[in-house]
């Protein structure tokens, strides 16, 4: 492994705290502006869709949990769901007008979805804005999350939780670019395989960003 993505839990939250912030990214609801980073990284003909598609305001939490070797914790969709079921994702969801910013709608959804007390969770700061090719605007938060919490899933959203070393993750020898049909054209994105776990699409695009903002 790449001794440069295999930083310490106290030096990637000190970069992390130094890298980021918490100022609400440009763009989030302004079609003027179109986000740099998005489902467009690996495929860049998705801009162009994304664009005229209504805005749909989101926040997810990248929790990052303080172990000696500090891990992501993950969720995988329940299967039932209508949209990605079954895909892994960061806990989170739409940004309610009840939500004063991005970060409380990244912390309600995440208490909703998994039982993730915010008592546990300090937010660092948030990365790029992230636009998909359906139109969702994400804003990743990006937090450092005290060990010895306990979740309690809510099974109509969310299948499972688990955890992955943050330093697989960032490994740029385990990403990779891969494609499949879709609405009759050949779309592609980023990919890590982790285990039985596949980590796709939006999920492996953040990941990707935190990569970019923190490890370069």
């Amino acid at each position: 492994m790449d001794a440069v993505t295999n930083l310490s839990a106290s030096e990637f939250f000190a970069r992390a705290r130094s890298r980021l912030t918490l100022d609400v990214p440009a763009g989030l609801n302004d079609a003027s502006i179109t986000p740099k980073r998005g489902d467009h990284d690996a495929d860049p003909i998705m801009q162009k869709i994304a664009e005229v598609r209504p805005i749909r305001p989101a926040a997810v939490l990248v929790p990052v949990v303080d172990h000696r070797e500090p891990t992501v914790l993950l969720t995988q969709r329940s299967q039932h769901l209508p949209n990605h079921p079954g895909q892994i994702s960061f806990p989170g969801g739409k940004i309610e007008k009840s939500d004063a910013h991005p970060l409380d709608a990244a912390l309600r959804e995440t208490e909703e979805e998994i039982g993730l007390d915010r008592g546990h969770v300090e937010p660092l700061g948030y990365l790029d804005l992230y636009m998909t090719t359906q139109g969702y605007r994400i804003v990743p938060l990006i937090a450092r999350v005290e060990p010895g919490f306990a979740l309690t899933l809510n099974t109509g959203e969310v299948d499972d939780s688990f955890e992955v070393p943050l330093a697989f993750l960032m490994d740029q020898a385990n990403v990779q670019r891969h494609s499949r049909d879709w609405n009759g054209m050949t779309r592609h994105y980023y990919a890590i395989t982790f285990g039985e776990r596949y980590i796709w699409g939006v999920t492996a695009g953040i990941l990707r960003n935190l990569f970019d903002r923190i490890y370069t």
